[in-house]
């Protein structure tokens, strides 16, 4: 018997140790899995130093067939063609990347427009108009933006009710400061009639993931206006404004995300 006792437990010693081996390996592989890998450290004054943003896309608006307004024989959107180049030049002088949502007199979808600032990592997006209005005396130089961005929820909330409480976004509080410094700029230069900075719900505005604003550098049905937008002068003072605005609007940003100095007990 005792004989018979001894033979069970001699067979059941390498299974339990096999059992041992597997459950050690189980858990070794869970913990691999499961605690996440350690990130690298990284230098905080690296991390300070990094510009806000270096890519700046300039939307001249229309194009090809799309004329935009017409008066007298100047068409919007070779103002807006002019400037944008204007505005670049004066862009790379400070160092900044520039991007054109169009090079010539080409045509260019609304959707293709806002995707080459979503195809940046960061950036910001102006794009460059001008205005009309039924009454002639009407003129000045105004700034849009979008109260919103445009999120995937919120699209689907347009044919799923019940999402359009979440799909709501933040205010697009970054897109209203560069309105503000670039329509400062404006003012500033141009000493235009100031009719301020504006929420609206653009396309190129509210579906870009970046700061975006639209810039209305003055009124086509406008005889003053008209008078300057011919010469290049005021075009260049225009373009002088919008990279005035968004430097301005980059320190600004540097500004706030450098960490403040903090002395330490003992330091020098």
């Amino acid at each position: 018997m005792f004989g018979r006792v001894n033979r069970h437990r001699g067979t059941g010693r390498p299974l339990l140790a096999w059992l041992g081996l597997a459950l050690m390996a189980v858990s070794f592989a869970w913990l691999q899995f499961s605690i996440p890998p350690s990130s690298p450290r990284t230098d905080p004054r690296a991390a300070a130093a990094e510009e806000p943003f270096n890519v700046v896309v300039l939307d001249p608006g229309h194009g090809g067939q799309d004329s935009g307004t017409m008066k007298a024989g100047i068409l919007e959107k070779e103002l807006a063609l002019d400037v944008a180049h204007r505005a670049e030049r004066r862009l790379q002088l400070q160092g900044a990347t520039v991007l054109l949502t169009r090079n010539g007199d080409t045509h260019v979808s609304l959707t293709d427009r806002a995707a080459v600032a979503n195809q940046q990592r960061n950036c910001v997006f102006i794009s460059i108009h001008f205005d009309h209005a039924a009454r002639p005396a009407a003129t000045g130089v105004e700034t849009y933006y979008a109260v919103r961005p445009v999120s995937i929820a919120a699209r689907a909330a347009s044919w799923l009710p019940f999402l359009q409480r979440t799909a709501l976004e933040p205010a697009n509080a970054e897109s209203q400061n560069l309105a503000s410094f670039i329509q400062e700029a404006l003012v500033t230069q141009t000493q235009a009639v100031n009719r301020g900075t504006t929420a609206q719900q653009f396309f190129v505005l509210a579906n870009v993931r970046h700061p975006a604003v639209l810039v209305e550098g003055g009124f086509l049905t406008n005889t003053d206006d008209m008078s300057k937008l011919a010469t290049e002068d005021y075009r260049e003072q225009l373009a002088v404004a919008i990279s005035d605005g968004v430097m301005r609007y980059r320190e600004a940003r540097r500004r706030r995300q450098t960490p403040l100095a903090v002395s330490l007990p003992g330091g020098e």
